[in-house]
């Protein structure tokens, strides 16, 4: 199972629209084998879904979830104008680096000179 994560476009500033995951899960077929939806409407810069999919590789989740949100932005009235920015598994590498860096001695994963150089 994949993680994706869809970031969507707003047509001028607009909010996501209630119930941006049931639309989504209404124009899924089970070729897109979704799992389950989640919804970040807060998300920065833009709104995020994140589409848990059954698959046998990255970039098969990756275009299967860009072209299912496409589905969903062409064919239900609430996401007219909407656009899909990108598709992609989300990367947690960068939150780790930031939660090791806050704190300890410098050195491997922080700021500073390894202590055994």
């Amino acid at each position: 199972m994949y993680l994706i994560h869809v970031q969507l476009l707003a047509p001028d500033g607009a909010p996501l629209p209630d119930g941006v995951a049931d639309l989504v899960r209404s124009v899924a077929t089970p070729a897109d084998r979704l799992e389950h939806v989640a919804v970040h409407p807060h998300a920065v810069p833009d709104p995020v879904l994140g589409l848990y999919l059954l698959a046998d590789g990255l970039a098969d989740a990756e275009s299967r979830a860009a072209a299912l949100c496409e589905r969903a932005v062409a064919s239900a009235a609430p996401l007219h104008g909407w656009s899909v920015a990108r598709a992609g598994a989300p990367l947690v590498s960068p939150f780790y680096e930031l939660e090791l860096s806050r704190s300890g001695p410098a050195g491997r994963n922080r700021q500073g000179t390894f202590p055994s150089t």
